[in-house]
């Protein structure tokens, strides 16, 4: 890691403004009652069987309000997990429904805390959970890998404190009060992603870059550095890109949430929550929210230590997967062939894919959930580290769409990594929502070619949604988007680093590759609320033609985009194409185009 830490340039120059927010909070729309799904069907004539359900393993820590020591177990993990970024340690907190009385849980590193109820408010905290950065000297830049879901939050001093950057889902919460996204001192922060939830007060970003808020209903919002992106968020502050900087959807095209564990009774379920089309607020309210819901007798709880074949085994038997804290070594790609099939992680369990495989695929079928895990690349180059459907899929799946959510990948920081493409969508219809692929720029297995990796996200199909979408660091595209109709809400980027000169980054006569390409031949696409920062430490001098790339036609679109140069670490001759002006100086001043063509 460079004498200057990641980010440290970020908020030098972002000088907060208390902006005032709307303060209205809307009510969520009333609800169905949840019916279970049918079965999974096993293959017939399969010999021994896996068995479905089981423990939970020694890394998923249940907790009731009657748990002795409660305070005391969350400080033992924290204190392991709180400086242990690129350490082996996963764990997933589960609170039985009930409430629970003068908590803090702060969080560390792949720490998730969850509830178990099928509304927050069936689980409540009178007290926080908290991210701060004092193991950083208060700089939040790399709070990442950690999250909260399907709590209710009662916070001590009337706010939450929950400064974190990538990776690090705020979901189905609900704080009866305030939620500051900023760390002790506001310090520079650079995240964030909230989807699902009531904060009944104000959310303070502060020092917080950029952040996107979906389909959620806040008391009010207090300001913007750069890039606050909103979609279907009832309460939130109107449309004003560049000045103020919010970019404001009404309503989510389609979104459809992040499933979850829950008790019904004493039996573990996972709830799918249903899709929803021109969404706004949250899911829960008033009711059981609308889905169906799996016991957890038809998931294979898988372990550390087991290998690939045993997990396509069981997805075989018509099985789904839960992945248990811990890391995963894989020989051969986890195969998803089954519509309908469920991998959801807990715990940011993480595969790495030895030898050059691809860690998981799917078929080209309908409804296809996969969550809540990392994919850390192996040593030897992985040609995709995720594929979704195979290359030359064009079947319609609009109705039952595949959805790919809190799903992160790395490569390098842990050690060497190497990945030509780290996501790749094929398939139609795909829902990507919040995912940060990262190509490390600090920890161990660093360099320009040590940790190569030339494309982030990779789109090949039509119809592709991404919500909340962080790419950072890529050798050449972060994103190639080469599938029609295609659609992003939020993206925040970063260029590499590392490069050591102008000719690394050189593209044909081109400086520099696009932070999001669009290809040539693409008629209809739209973007809204994305960003892209250059910070070339190790070759100052070097000037990237633009941030984002795309065909100048009347069906491609893009509203509220920018460019930052991060303390003159290299610079930016236009936002998109030939449009918007350069950055310039060391000033950390954004460049801005509201809308394109």
């Amino acid at each position: 890691m460079s004498p200057v830490p990641r980010r440290a340039v970020l908020g030098a120059a972002a000088a907060v403004s208390a902006l005032a927010g709307l303060p209205a909070t809307a009510s969520a729309a009333s609800a169905a009652p949840a019916t279970p799904a049918a079965p999974a069907t096993p293959v017939a004539n399969k010999p021994l069987a896996l068995p479905g359900g089981g423990d939970l393993g020694p890394n998923v820590i249940v907790f009731d309000p009657s748990t002795a020591g409660i305070q005391a177990r969350l400080d033992q993990i924290f204190a392991q997990q709180e400086t242990a970024q690129f350490g082996t340690g996963r764990y997933q907190l589960l609170f039985k429904p009930g409430t629970y009385n003068g908590l803090n849980a702060q969080l560390g590193f792949y720490t998730s805390i969850s509830g178990l109820g099928l509304s927050p408010d069936d689980t409540t905290i009178n007290g926080d959970i908290t991210v701060d950065a004092g193991w950083f000297n208060g700089n939040a830049t790399q709070n990442f890998w950690r999250s909260a879901e399907n709590l209710a939050l009662v916070p001590v001093s009337g706010t939450n404190r929950w400064a974190v950057a990538q990776a690090a889902p705020f979901r189905r919460m609900h704080v009866r009060g305030s939620l500051n996204l900023s760390p002790n001192g506001y310090g520079w922060a650079s995240g964030g992603y909230i989807a699902d939830s009531r904060i009944d007060g104000q959310v303070q970003p502060y020092s917080q870059q950029q952040w996107y808020t979906r389909d959620s209903a806040i008391g009010s919002w207090l300001n913007g550095v750069w890039n606050m992106v909103f979609s279907g968020v009832q309460g939130a502050p109107a449309q004003g890109f560049p000045n103020p900087v919010y970019t404001t959807l009404a309503t989510t095209p389609v979104s459809r949430e992040k499933p979850f564990l829950y008790l019904n009774g004493t039996e573990y379920r996972v709830f799918l929550p249903e899709k929803r089309t021109n969404a706004s607020g949250v899911t829960w309210g008033n009711g059981t929210p609308r889905g169906t819901s799996l016991s957890l007798s038809q998931f294979y709880v898988a372990k550390p230590g087991v290998t690939a074949a045993t997990l396509n085994q069981a997805l075989t038997q018509g099985l789904h997967l839960l992945l248990t804290p811990g890391i995963y070594h894989l020989d051969q790609p986890i195969q998803v062939n089954n519509a309908n099939t469920v991998v959801l992680g807990l715990g940011y369990a993480t595969l790495v894919p030895d030898n050059g495989v691809t860690a998981l695929k799917t078929a080209n079928v309908d409804g296809v959930r996969l969550a809540g895990f990392l994919i850390d690349a192996g040593t030897v180059n992985s040609n995709t580290l995720l594929e979704v459907g195979p290359a030359g899929t064009t079947t319609d799946h609009s109705a039952n769409p595949t959805t790919v959510q809190d799903v992160f990948v790395r490569i390098g920081g842990a050690g060497a990594g190497k990945a030509t493409a780290s996501m790749v969508i094929n398939n139609r219809h795909t829902i990507v929502d919040h995912t940060w692929l990262w190509r490390a720029d600090h920890g161990t297995g660093i360099g320009w070619d040590t940790n190569r990796a030339d494309y982030g996200l990779v789109v090949n199909g039509a119809d592709v949604l991404t919500t909340g979408l962080f790419v950072e660091h890529f050798n050449k595209y972060d994103v190639q988007w080469n599938g029609e109709r295609g659609r992003t809400i939020f993206f925040q980027n970063e260029k590499a680093y590392d490069a050591p000169n102008q000719a690394a980054i050189q593209n044909g006569s081109i400086k520099g590759y696009a932070a999001y390409k669009v290809a040539d031949n693409v008629t209809v696409h739209e973007g809204w609320g994305l960003g892209s920062y250059c910070y070339y430490n190790v070759a100052p001098t070097i000037v990237q033609h633009n941030g984002f790339a795309a065909p100048n036609r009347s069906g491609v679109k893009f509203h509220d985009l920018l460019v930052v140069s991060l303390g003159g670490q290299g610079q930016y001759e236009h936002v998109i194409n030939e449009t918007g002006s350069p950055t310039s100086g060391t000033s950390t001043v954004p460049s801005t185009v509201t809308s394109y063509p």
